[in-house]
């Protein structure tokens, strides 16, 4: 596992609203853990955006990168059947809830 930083094109609509480009995603569903929570190494089943929606959490790969999601944080977690995989900790008195978005 590793980070990427990058950023979603959204061009311009009418008026004054933008809109990225849309992706085939096959199943959409929410979680939630209790503040305080954490979970050790493990990797993603399948490749998904994970959106938080509250909390704030410290998340490192298995090459020692860290990064911290917060709330409007879009990750795309994709990792190989023999990737190193991640681990997280909520840092805040917040649960952690979020949507997966699982690609086609």
């Amino acid at each position: 596992s590793h980070f990427e930083k990058g950023t979603l094109e959204l061009p311009k609509l009418e008026g004054t609203a933008h809109r990225s480009r849309s992706w085939h995603a096959t199943e959409v569903s929410f979680e939630e853990s209790p503040a305080g929570s954490n979970l050790d190494w493990h990797r993603a089943p399948v490749r998904q955006y994970v959106i938080t929606l509250s909390g704030t959490l410290e998340f490192e790969t298995r090459l020692g990168e860290r990064c911290t999601l917060a709330p409007g944080t879009v990750l795309l977690a994709e990792e190989s059947k023999d990737g190193g995989g991640h681990k997280w900790r909520l840092t805040d008195d917040q649960p952690w809830r979020r949507a997966y978005v699982i690609l086609e």
